[in-house]
This record gives C-alpha cells, sequence and structure tokens, in this order.
C-alpha cells in the first residue's frame, strides 16, 4: 500500500469522477485507475463501484475513506512537525483562543512576533474556555490563550501573562452613567446581558454578584463580545467586561465605568501541554510570550 495510491483514491472518492480526480492530480487517468485497482487487489475488496459515467463509492470504501484521511492528516502534521525541528523560525504555530483577547491582544501579540520571525505561520483557533483547555490536554492544539489561566490543571502548565480589572459597561443614557466609579450593588436592580451558562466570564460576573449580595437579573445572552456591547448600546441591560475589550474603543451609546467594590479581575495567561513536548516553534512563541508581558508590565 502506497501513499500515492491513497491519495489517488481519496481524491476520486470525493469527486466520484476518475477523468476529474485525474487532472487536479495532473496525471493520466489510466495512471489513476491503475493504482486504484491495485489497491482493491491488495485490500481483497471493491472501494470503488463505476455508475454510469460517475465512480459511487461502495459501503466499506467510505469506511476506509474515513481512515484514510485521518492517516494522511496525520502523516502531514508529522512531516510539519519534522520541518520545524529543522527550522523553526518557518514552523506553524497552532493557537487557540478566546473571544474575549481576539480583537486587541492576539494580533497584537501575533503582530510583534511577526517582526522578529516573518517566516512562521500561525494556524488559530477560537473557542471555548473548556474546548481550548480540551484541547490543549488532547493534542489539537499545543498552545491556548486563557482568561482566567486555570492554575489547578495536572496535564497543562499554565503561566499568568497579566491581571486585568472587570468594567462595567451601562447605556450612556443610565441613571449612573456619569459616575467615576461604581459599587457592583449599585446595580442589583439592573437588568444583565451576559454570555450563556457554561461561559466562564458569565461565571466570573454571577460570582461577583454573588459576593456583593445579589443574584444578577440576567435578561438577555450573547455569544460574542460585539454582540453583548451591542445590547447594552440598544439599552436591553448592563454588562461587565474585561477592560482590554475597550483598548480601542467604547461603543457608541455606552460607557465604561470601573467596579470600585468589590474589585472584580481576571488572570490572563497561556497554557501549554505539562507532560508532551511541544514544537520548536511553538517553544520560541512561548517563550517570547513571557519576555513580551514581563517588559509590558514594567512599564504600567
Amino acid at each position: 500500500m502506497e501513499l500515492r495510491q491513497l491519495r489517488y483514491f481519496i481524491e476520486v472518492a470525493e469527486r466520484q469522477h476518475v477523468t476529474e480526480a485525474a487532472e487536479i492530480l495532473n496525471v493520466a487517468q489510466s495512471a489513476v485507475s491503475y493504482q486504484i485497482t491495485k489497491l482493491e487487489e491488495e485490500l481483497g475488496v471493491k472501494l470503488l463501484e463505476r455508475v454510469g459515467r460517475n465512480i459511487k463509492v461502495t459501503q466499506i470504501g467510505k469506511i476506509f475513506l474515513h481512515y484514510v484521511k485521518n492517516a494522511l492528516k496525520t502523516i502531514e502534521e508529522a512531516k510539519e512537525k519534522v520541518d520545524e525541528y529543522l527550522d523553526p523560525q518557518a514552523g506553524t504555530i497552532k493557537i487557540g483562543y478566546p473571544t474575549s483577547l481576539a480583537r486587541y491582544w492576539l494580533p497584537n501579540v501575533i503582530s510583534a512576533y511577526k517582526e522578529d520571525v516573518p517566516n512562521v505561520t500561525f494556524h488559530l483557533r477560537q473557542g471555548s474556555y473548556a474546548y481550548l483547555i480540551d484541547a490543549v490536554k488532547n493534542g489539537e492544539i499545543d498552545l491556548a490563550f486563557l482568561g482566567p489561566v486555570p492554575m489547578k490543571e495536572p496535564d497543562l502548565e499554565s503561566k499568568i501573562l497579566f491581571m486585568e480589572d472587570i468594567v462595567a459597561l451601562l447605556p450612556h443614557r443610565h441613571p449612573l452613567a456619569d459616575r467615576k466609579s461604581l459599587s457592583l450593588s449599585d446595580l442589583r436592580t439592573d437588568p444583565f446581558v451576559l454570555f450563556p451558562k457554561g461561559y466562564i466570564l458569565r461565571k466570573i460576573v454571577v460570582d461577583a454578584c454573588l459576593e456583593a449580595g445579589f443574584e444578577p437579573n440576567i435578561t438577555s445572552e450573547g455569544e460574542d463580545m460585539d454582540a453583548l456591547k451591542g445590547l447594552v448600546s440598544a439599552g436591553i441591560g448592563v454588562s461587565l467586561l474585561p477592560e482590554s475589550t475597550f483598548y480601542d474603543s467604547v461603543p457608541h451609546f455606552s460607557v465604561k465605568i470601573p467596579v470600585e467594590s468589590p474589585k472584580v479581575m481576571r488572570t490572563v495567561g497561556v497554557i501549554i501541554p505539562k507532560h508532551r513536548e511541544i514544537a520548536p516553534s511553538e517553544k520560541n512563541f512561548y517563550q517570547f510570550l513571557i519576555q513580551f508581558f514581563k517588559k509590558l508590565n514594567q512599564f504600567k
């Protein structure tokens, strides 16, 4: 069984046409048919069958296709790892990130790193808090930004990069909109707009409200930062969001106000696997992150 045969089989199975597959592969149609016939003879089963002018994948062919695609994906990833060891400055860095870091910190950090290492490639994957933790654990990605940083996960190495305040976002016509700061208890009668259940930022806000002596009245939900900001701007309710999500601007028809009591904060950092070695390109980026934020924190 050769890699060439497997690639030919995948192309024909997905296109269900030998001629089209041969054109994409830039080889003769007879060569494609010959290699697939050899593959079927070796396996002892029919993977494809002709239906008129098209090709149909047999039932066992569909099962074989599933495993072959996964196998080739693993082989390609293995080759990428080898390439990274040969040249860490031109590898691929797979990063997971939450929506709360997507607008400001992520593009700034990547842009800064690309200035030093221009040939590196980034593969970015947005996900929920729980997903990103699991993805690093199971090897789907090797590095993820998180806020707050999980410090008690035995399979993860967690590094806090900085701390940030969680601030209140109010509609501009809110009675407290002209305040320089406020206590969380000042919002006890307000409707809240928060992330849905299961989102870590919702838990942070709910826990802070309970600490302030009340349970928030959550009347609306949004699954991304812009949605929540839009709901507040529309006067639907108030929200509590990380301060860094306002570094570029505060949404129209809303005001950002610091929360003084209780002080609501979160850690922001990066996680990598503790018991699995990461690639040199990712290791270089990890060390860059530590130094990048160390310098920033010195100037705060």
